[in-house]
C-alpha cells in the first residue's frame, strides 16, 4: 500500500452534493478547520495503524490529521531494536506532511490498536505543536482540546526570536 493510498490527491474525490470531499482514507470533511468529521478521522488512524511495526512493545498506534488544505494524512508508531531510535504515530504523520507538500495540522487523533482514543506523549505534543494550524483541536482521552490545553505555554519558533 503506498502513502497516496492512506492519503489521496489534493484535489480529493468530489462529493455528489458538490461541497464536501472525500479522502482516499474515507474521510469526508469540507477542508475547514472547524468542520471534522472525527469518526472518519479515528477510522483512518486505525487503518494507519495497521501498518505501524512494533514487534517489541506490542503497542501499534496510528494516528490521522486534518491539513488545513483539506487532507488527510497518516502516521504509524515504528520501532527499533534500538529502543531511543522508535518513531512515535505522530512523528511519521509530521514526515508526510512534509513529503505532501507541507501545511499545517487543524485536526488530529492518534489510536491503539483497539481503536481506543489514545493522548499523545510529550514529546509528540511538542512535536505536533512546531505544524499546528491556528485553533488545532485533538481528540482525547478526555474529548475534544485545542493544542493549548494540551500543551500550555508551549515552547516554539517564536522563543527564538532574539
Amino acid at each position: 500500500m503506498s502513502s497516496n493510498d492512506l492519503v489521496g490527491d489534493r484535489d480529493g474525490d468530489r462529493d455528489p452534493d458538490g461541497d464536501r470531499d472525500r479522502d482516499a482514507a474515507g474521510a469526508r470533511h469540507s477542508g475547514r478547520p472547524g468542520d471534522v468529521d472525527w469518526d472518519a478521522l479515528t477510522e483512518a488512524a486505525a487503518l494507519a495503524m495497521r501498518a505501524a511495526y512494533a514487534p517489541y512493545s506490542k503497542f501499534p498506534v496510528g494516528a490521522a490529521a486534518l491539513v488545513d488544505d483539506g487532507r488527510v494524512i497518516t502516521g504509524c508508531n515504528v520501532e527499533n531494536a534500538s529502543y531511543g531510535l522508535t518513531l512515535c504515530a505522530e512523528c511519521t504523520l509530521v514526515g508526510q506532511l512534509r513529503l505532501g507538500g507541507g501545511g499545517r495540522i487543524a485536526a488530529f487523533v492518534c489510536v491503539d490498536a483497539g481503536g481506543a482514543v489514545l493522548m499523545p506523549c510529550g514529546r509528540c505534543r511538542q512535536l505536533l505543536y512546531e505544524f499546528r494550524a491556528p485553533g488545532m483541536r485533538l481528540l482525547t482521552v478526555s474529548g475534544v482540546r485545542t493544542m493549548d490545553e494540551v500543551l500550555p505555554d508551549a515552547f516554539g519558533p517564536q522563543n527564538l526570536d532574539h
